[in-house]
């Protein structure tokens, strides 16, 4: 799925630092060495999008250029906080990215924790202490089923392309597994009987939110070849 959404604050950076294009075909992007810009301090995260874009993209983090300062991400929305973040990596460095936002969204919960699921038990951003808040509000809830969803937001030529990707599951009553990050150990996707962190990562990139979020915005990549 791919929507576009103009911006006008993004010209150039803060530092009037302008967008080049290294002589490559995405011209938008950083790709001289096939590098992308990839906007998040998450190191699960990186570790994940690393893997489902080998061998043809190189990523980097925030980490490598080394920005370790915080992205507020206060919108209502995944879309908007993806964007958010995208763009802050534009005024600060003036290097066009891409960028995410995850939610888990729980039937029951009425769609929580959703947009706050990284702050859910609090702003430390612990996950076993968010873990532990979903599995305490579903005790006893026969409705277990929820979904991951990913909003994956490219800066293009002065616009953001938006690129959606969901699994479907359900919540397990306890943690299963010790691979992923998140809430990898009690989301098992529809039509497995394992939870996320119990797949290695080829499987569980192969079906998840945000390996089909990637998937999208590859496909458009290459269209724009």
């Amino acid at each position: 799925m791919g929507l576009t959404l103009s911006s006008k604050a993004d010209k150039k950076s803060e530092h009037g630092a302008q967008p080049t294009d290294n002589g490559c075909k995405f011209g938008h992007l950083i790709c001289e060495y096939m590098k992308l810009v990839f906007a998040t301090h998450n190191p699960g995260k990186l570790k994940e999008v690393r893997e489902i874009l080998a061998p043809k993209y190189d990523v980097i983090g925030l980490h490598d250029l080394n920005d370790h300062e915080d992205i507020i991400e206060d919108a209502p929305t995944l879309e908007e906080n993806a964007i958010i973040k995208a763009q802050t990596v534009w005024q600060r460095h003036g290097l066009p990215c891409f960028s995410d936002d995850t939610g888990l969204e729980i039937d029951a919960l009425n769609g929580a924790p959703g947009v706050n699921s990284a702050r859910y038990a609090g702003p430390a951003k612990d996950p076993q202490d968010n873990m532990d808040k979903v599995l305490q509000e579903l005790e006893g809830i026969n409705d277990r089923g929820g979904q991951f969803r990913t909003a994956v937001a490219l800066h293009w030529n002065g616009e953001y392309k938006i690129f959606e990707g969901i699994v479907r599951g359900s919540i397990a009553t306890k943690r299963r597994g010790a691979n992923g990050f998140g809430y990898d150990p009690i989301f098992i996707p529809e039509g497995f009987p394992t939870s996320f962190a119990q797949m290695d990562a080829a499987a569980k990139n192969a079906i998840s939110h945000r390996g089909r979020a990637i998937k999208a915005l590859v496909d458009f990549l290459i269209s724009q070849d």
